[in-house]
């Protein structure tokens, strides 16, 4: 079986680690990560996203936080703070640089970041594959107004700094608009078994990489069944703050009404959680098989069955 997931975020890579344990060795899993998240701090590209889902299936993630490494020191950090040289308010720990470093490294020799991202998983083996939405330079930024006036600002600064306290009032992906799929992106959508929607961010995490050209017509013209799973349970994210920026493109903060957003020409099933259990009729009366299971991932086994429920799924609607 050859499953393509979208992903982004924390809440992307455990369902990947989930996912990874639910299905067989024979089968393949291709994952297409977000790249909007990116960002250039002290010289380097980082690249929130796809290091998330490298560390977690890589085993070297720091748990407790969902980010960044295991057993992390913060010299570097330290160093710069009395050069004066910031942002302080962005975490990189010594190993994090370490990846950054070598990212940066090879995209000034002339490797793509879909290269880049290949030859750091060498070290990591997540077992998938994964590639970054676009080579071409996109990043989210985040229209706010507040004591400083109307501005844009980062998405990294409005979840980090900030911490989404503002009202969000647009999100625009920059450069998505002129940006191409990464090499294989098109083709993995096409030849795929099974497309997947993880429970990640729907407009910032899964909405960026929909926004670069030729991925939403390729998933919603797919012959492959499309099947996600609701980031919201009990009309609240999970994690993070989803609702500030759902609110900002004009949709509720509920399984319903992000399955609504995505619609029926998008996905052919969706999961909600039991809690959500009432939303199943009004889903699929909106065009969308809809089954409601538990979706917390308290652990790998908890979240190894929300995959199976997806691909279960899946089946129930192939095409």
């Amino acid at each position: 079986m050859r499953i393509v997931a979208l992903a982004g975020g924390i809440g992307g890579a455990r369902f990947l680690r989930g996912l990874r344990a639910a299905v067989g060795p024979q089968d393949e899993i291709t994952v297409i990560g977000n790249t909007g998240d990116d960002i250039h701090l002290y010289g380097l590209k980082v690249c929130p996203d796809l290091d998330t889902v490298m560390y977690t299936l890589g085993g070297g993630i720091h748990e407790e936080q969902g980010w960044g490494r295991t057993d992390e020191t913060w010299s570097i950090k330290a160093e710069m703070k009395e050069y004066g040289v910031g942002p302080e308010w962005f975490g990189l720990g010594d190993r994090d640089f370490a990846t950054h470093l070598v990212r940066s490294q090879m995209l000034t020799a002339g490797y793509s970041l879909s290269q880049v991202t290949e030859a750091l998983c060498v070290r990591w083996k997540p077992g998938v594959r994964l590639l970054p939405m676009s080579d071409d330079r996109v990043e989210t930024h985040v229209r706010i107004t507040d004591e400083q006036g109307t501005r844009a600002v980062h998405f990294q600064e409005y979840w980090v700094k900030l911490h989404a306290e503002v009202d969000a009032e647009a999100i625009v992906p920059v450069g998505a608009d002129t940006a191409k799929p990464a090499p294989g992106v098109l083709e993995a959508i096409a030849e795929a078994d099974v497309i997947l929607f993880p429970p990640s961010n729907p407009v910032v995490s899964i909405g960026t990489i929909l926004a670069v050209p030729g991925i939403r017509e390729a998933v919603a013209a797919a012959p492959a069944p499309v099947v996600g799973l609701s980031p919201i349970i009990g009309g609240a994210p999970v994690r993070g703050m989803a609702d500030k920026v759902l609110a900002a493109v004009g949709v509720e903060a509920t399984a319903e009404a992000v399955a609504r957003d995505y619609g029926p020409d998008l996905i052919d099933g969706w999961l909600v959680d039991t809690v959500d259990g009432p939303a199943v009729a009004a889903v699929e009366a909106a065009g969308i098989a809809c089954r409601a299971v538990p979706l917390l991932m308290t652990d790998v086994e908890a979240t190894a069955e929300m995959a199976r429920a997806a691909l279960a799924l899946a089946e129930q609607v192939r095409k």
